[in-house]
C-alpha cells in the first residue's frame, strides 16, 4: 500500500492541512482519497451517496448515527449510508505521518443491482434473508479479503488504461458482495436470536454458538440442523457469510480460546485446545496461527 500512496502522493495537490481531497473516477464509481496533516477534531463530512470508507494510515475516532464512538484503523473499513453526517477526530496527524483514509462511491442503482443478484443467489427456498449495505452505519474490522481488493482498487483507479472500467467493474461486484457476506454474519451473530430465528442460517449460527466445545461438529451435524442436504447446505452458507461451514466453526472456536488464554495466563494451551472444541493439539495450532498471524504461545506472551 506505501509504494500506491507514493504514486498518489506526487500526483496530488495539497490544498489544505484537514481532509485534502484527491479525487479518481469510474464509469459509475469514485474514489475519493483523504489526506489529514495536523491534529484535528469534530471534523463534519456528508455524502448524498453511499460511502465504503477504508483507513489507510494513522488513526481516526469516528462518531456516527446510532454508533457508539469508535477508534479507526488501517485495515478496517466502515460503511455509511447516503446523507448520513460523520463527525471525525485526527488525534495522531502531523504533517510528517499524515492520516489517510478513501472513500469509495459507487452508484447507488448499481449497488441495488449486485445486492439484488446476491439476495437471489443466497436465498433458502421461501426465506427473506434480504442484505443491503445502506440501512445503518457498519464498522468492519480484521477483513483480509476486503483490505486485499481495496489495494487493488487504489492501484487500478491511480492508473489510466484502456481496460480501467472493465477491471474495476468486476472489482467493485466482487467487494459488494463480499461487503454484503460481512454484514450478514455481523447481523446473524448479533442478531441471532431475533429476527433471524426464522431463518436456517440463523438456525445454524446459534446451534454452533451452543455447541462451540462440541468436538464432533461436522457440516453433516449442521446440515441436519438447516433440514438440508450436505452439498446444498455448504453451498447455501459459504454464498451468504462468504466462508465455509468449518472454517467458520473454527474461526469461532479461535475466539474462544483466546478468551481462556486472557482468562487464565497459565493453563496448558493443549488443555485450552480441547475445551475449545479442537480434538488434535497440532490442528488448533494452525488454526490459531491461520486467524491471527501467530502462534498460540506467543499470543499468550503478548497479552502478558
Amino acid at each position: 500500500m506505501k509504494g500506491l500512496l507514493d504514486k498518489h502522493r506526487r500526483g496530488r495537490n495539497l490544498t489544505t492541512l484537514v481532509e485534502n481531497k484527491s479525487t479518481y473516477n469510474s464509469s459509475y464509481s469514485e474514489l475519493n482519497i483523504f489526506e489529514t496533516h495536523a491534529f484535528a477534531e469534530k471534523v463534519s463530512l456528508q455524502f448524498d451517496f453511499p460511502i465504503i470508507a477504508s483507513m489507510l494510515t494513522g488513526k481516526k475516532i469516528m462518531h456516527l448515527k446510532g454508533v457508539a464512538p469508535f477508534e479507526f484503523f488501517p485495515g478496517e473499513t466502515v460503511i455509511i449510508p447516503s446523507n448520513e453526517e460523520m463527525i471525525i477526530d485526527f488525534p495522531l496527524a502531523t504533517r510528517q505521518d499524515p492520516t489517510q483514509c478513501l472513500a469509495l462511491a459507487i452508484d447507488p442503482e448499481k449497488i441495488k443491482e449486485i445486492t439484488t443478484t446476491f439476495n437471489q443467489e443466497v436465498q433458502i427456498e421461501d426465506e427473506n434473508s434480504n442484505w443491503s449495505l445502506d440501512n445503518v452505519s457498519s464498522h468492519l474490522t480484521n477483513q483480509p479479503e476486503v483490505n486485499h481488493l481495496v489495494q487493488r482498487l487504489v492501484h487500478t483507479f491511480t492508473n489510466n488504461n484502456k481496460s480501467k472500467d472493465a477491471i474495476l467493474d468486476l472489482m467493485i461486484k466482487e467487494l459488494i458482495v463480499r461487503l454484503l457476506q460481512t454484514n450478514a454474519k455481523q447481523l446473524l451473530l448479533k442478531e441471532g436470536d431475533t429476527i433471524f430465528t426464522d431463518t436456517r442460517i440463523g438456525t445454524v449460527i446459534k446451534f454452533i454458538q451452543n455447541n462451540l466445545t462440541n468436538q464432533d461438529i461436522t457440516v453433516d451435524t449442521l446440515a441436519n440442523e438447516a433440514n438440508m442436504s450436505s452439498s446444498h447446505f455448504h453451498k447455501q452458507f459459504k454464498n451468504t457469510l462468504g466462508i465455509s461451514p468449518i472454517d467458520y466453526v473454527n474461526s469461532e472456536r479461535i475466539k474462544f480460546s483466546k478468551r481462556l488464554i486472557a482468562e487464565d495466563t497459565k493453563q496448558l494451551l493443549s488443555d485450552i485446545a480441547f475445551l475449545s472444541g479442537f480434538n488434535s493439539v497440532s490442528y488448533f495450532n494452525r488454526q490459531f496461527k491461520k486467524q491471527e498471524l501467530v502462534a498460540p504461545s506467543k499470543y499468550r506472551k503478548i497479552i502478558r
